[in-house]
C-alpha cells in the first residue's frame, strides 16, 4: 500500500535543525506528536521551528542552493513573468523558471515541482499538530490562543502559493483541480487525499483565516517573524484580491495597516530591503549570523555587489519595458535600479541591474528577509477600491505611497481617468487609474510578490519581444498568454508514487 510522504517533522518543528533532503517517512522513535503539544512552551519551540523552515534551503535532493525558502519561490514566480529577467545564466540556478523550462523536472526529487511541494506540505504537517492540540494543550489561555492561531494562519499560507502555484487563479477555474488538503496530523502510512477543486481549496484557505483573526485579535507580536492579528489580516487582503471580492480586500487591507506604529517607509529608510527594523515592516525573518544560509540565501542571488556570490554572475535585473515606465522623478528608478549604462559587464554594472536588494552585511552574508510590509497593503486597498469604482477613495489611497517616492506623482496621477479597466499589454502608456495602481504594485513589490500571480489574477499575458527588449531569453517560442500551462507546475511524480488517491489523470499539463 502507497503511504503519505509528507509527515511531522520534528527537527524542523523543534527549530534545531534544516529540512532534510528526503522527508523521513517513518515515525519517531524518541518522542510522540502528543508529547510535543503538551503544553504551550513545546507548542511555541514548534511554531518557532515553523517560522524558521521559511529561509532554510535544501527542500530538494539536487539544486538546493536555489530552493531556499519562501523567498526563492517569491523570486521564481517573479522571474516566470515579464518584469524581471537575468543577465546572464550562471550556474542555471533560478534560469530555468526564466525561460519557462521546468516542467521536466517533475519526475525527480530535484527540480521546482518537487522541492515546492515538499516545502508547503511540510509546514502543513507541522502546523497541523499544532491545531489538533487546540483543545488539550496546557498552558496560559492566551498564550495557547496565540500559538495556535498563528498555526491557522500559516497553514492558510501554504495553502494559498500551492494553489496557485499547481492550478490556473481562482476567478473563472473554480471547479478546476486544486492541491490535496490535509487538516489532520499525518504519519507513515496515512491515507493521501484527492485534489480538492480550487473552490475547496480557498474555502479552506478562508476558514482558517477567519479562525486564525478571532484567536489572535488582542495578542501581541512576540518577535517580527510571528503572525499577528495584521498580518494574519494582510493575508486575508491577498486572498480576497486574488478571489474579485474587493470589499473584502479593502477591508482587511484597511485592518492590516490599522497596527500601531506601522507606517510607511521612505526609500532611504528601507535601504537594501534588508532590516525588519525598520517601521513599515509587518512581517519578515530577522536572519543573525548563526542562522545566514550563506550562498544559499535570497541575498545571494540578488545582490550582484557580493564578492563570490550566485548573484554576482547571474544578475538580477528590471526589464527595460517596466523601467522606461518609471517616471524620473520617482526615487525607486535610481535607487532601486541601475541606469542604462556603458556597462563593464561585472557585479551591478550592467544595464538595469537591480539594486534594491542588498546584503546587510557582506563580511557574514546576512540580511533579513521581508514578507510583508505596510506599502503591499496601501496597493491591495487602492486596487480594491478602485475595482468597485470608488475613485476618489482609490486616488487617496495610493497617493500616500506614490507622493512618498515621487515628487512630482500629484501631476501624474491626475492625468489618469477614473476607470477600473486596464491595458493588456502590459508594457503600453497608462491611461487608467487601475493602470498606475497596477503599475505602482509592479514597482514597488518588484522581486517580492511575484509576478506571475497578478498576471494570472489579471487575465493577462506578455510579449518580451518588444522593441528595446533587455531579455536575455524572449521564450518566444512559448505560450505567454494568459492562463499559460506553462505558468503552473506539474505535480511532482513522488506524490503518485506515495498517494494512492490519485492517477495519472489528475496531474497538471505537462509541456516539455
Amino acid at each position: 500500500m502507497k503511504k503519505l510522504l509528507y509527515i511531522l517533522s520534528f527537527a524542523g518543528l523543534m527549530g534545531f535543525g534544516s529540512c532534510a533532503d528526503e522527508l523521513n517517512t517513518e515515525p519517531t522513535d524518541s518522542v510522540s506528536g502528543s508529547t510535543i503539544f503538551e503544553n504551550v512552551t513545546n507548542a511555541q519551540s514548534a511554531i518557532n521551528g515553523v517560522y524558521r523552515m521559511l529561509y532554510v534551503a535544501g527542500w530538494s535532493s539536487n539544486w538546493g542552493t536555489e530552493n531556499c525558502g519562501q523567498t526563492g519561490i517569491q523570486l521564481l514566480a517573479d522571474l516566470m513573468a515579464e518584469d524581471h529577467l537575468m543577465y546572464s545564466q550562471g550556474q542555471g540556478w533560478f534560469y530555468e523558471d526564466y525561460r519557462l523550462n521546468v516542467h521536466g523536472d517533475y519526475s525527480n526529487t530535484a527540480g521546482r515541482p518537487y522541492s515546492v511541494w515538499n516545502f508547503y506540505y511540510t509546514i502543513i504537517s507541522n502546523v497541523n499538530y499544532i491545531i489538533a492540540a487546540e483543545n488539550t494543550m496546557e498552558g496560559d489561555a492566551a498564550e495557547r490562543d496565540n500559538i495556535v492561531g498563528q498555526a491557522y494562519a500559516m497553514r492558510a499560507f501554504c495553502y494559498f502559493y500551492l494553489v496557485q502555484l499547481y492550478q490556473q487563479t481562482y476567478h473563472g477555474h473554480e471547479t478546476a483541480p486544486g492541491v490535496p488538503i490535509y487538516t489532520e496530523p499525518t504519519e507513515a502510512g496515512s491515507q493521501g487525499h484527492p485534489r480538492g477543486t480550487v473552490q475547496d481549496v480557498y474555502d479552506q484557505i478562508n476558514s482558517d483565516l477567519d479562525r486564525a483573526i478571532e484567536l489572535l485579535e488582542g495578542k501581541s507580536q512576540s518577535h517580527i517573524s510571528h503572525v499577528d492579528y495584521y498580518v494574519a489580516n494582510g493575508f486575508k487582503a491577498r486572498v480576497a484580491l486574488v478571489q474579485h471580492e474587493y470589499a473584502t480586500a479593502a477591508a482587511a487591507a484597511a485592518t492590516a495597516l490599522s497596527k500601531s506604529e506601522l507606517s510607511l517607509a521612505t526609500v532611504e529608510a528601507l535601504g537594501g530591503n534588508n532590516d525588519t527594523g525598520v517601521a513599515d515592516v509587518m512581517w519578515g525573518c530577522e536572519i543573525t549570523t548563526d542562522q545566514t544560509s550563506g550562498f544559499a540565501g535570497f541575498f545571494s542571488h540578488m545582490d550582484a555587489d557580493a564578492t563570490g556570490m550566485y548573484g554576482a554572475t547571474a544578475q538580477k535585473c528590471i526589464s527595460s519595458g517596466l523601467y522606461n515606465l518609471i517616471s524620473d522623478t520617482d526615487e525607486r528608478k535610481s535607487a532601486w535600479f541601475r541606469a542604462p549604462l556603458a556597462e563593464d559587464g561585472t557585479g551591478s554594472m550592467v544595464s538595469y541591474c537591480q539594486l534594491k536588494f542588498k546584503m546587510a552585511d557582506y563580511t557574514t552574508w546576512t540580511g533579513d528577509y521581508l514578507l510583508m510590509r505596510a506599502e503591499e497593503m496601501v496597493l491591495i486597498k487602492a486596487e480594491a477600491e478602485c475595482a468597485q469604482g470608488l475613485y476618489a477613495d482609490a486616488r487617496a489611497t495610493i497617493s500616500q505611497l506614490g507622493n512618498l517616492r515621487d515628487t512630482n506623482f500629484a501631476t501624474r496621477l491626475a492625468a489618469r481617468t477614473d476607470a477600473n479597466t486596464y491595458n493588456s499589454d502590459t508594457n503600453a502608456p497608462l491611461r487608467t487609474l487601475m493602470d498606475e495602481i497596477l503599475f505602482q504594485r509592479r514597482v514597488e513589490l518588484w522581486g517580492e510578490a511575484g509576478r506571475i500571480f497578478d498576471l494570472q489574477r489579471l487575465g493577462l499575458g506578455y510579449n518580451r519581444t518588444y522593441e528595446g527588449s533587455n531579455h536575455t531569453e524572449t521564450v518566444s517560442n512559448k505560450n505567454t498568454d494568459a492562463a499559460s500551462p506553462l505558468f503552473i507546475f506539474p505535480l511532482p511524480q513522488s506524490e503518485f508514487d506515495g498517494n494512492e488517491s490519485l492517477t495519472s489523470a489528475d496531474q497538471n499539463p505537462i509541456v516539455m
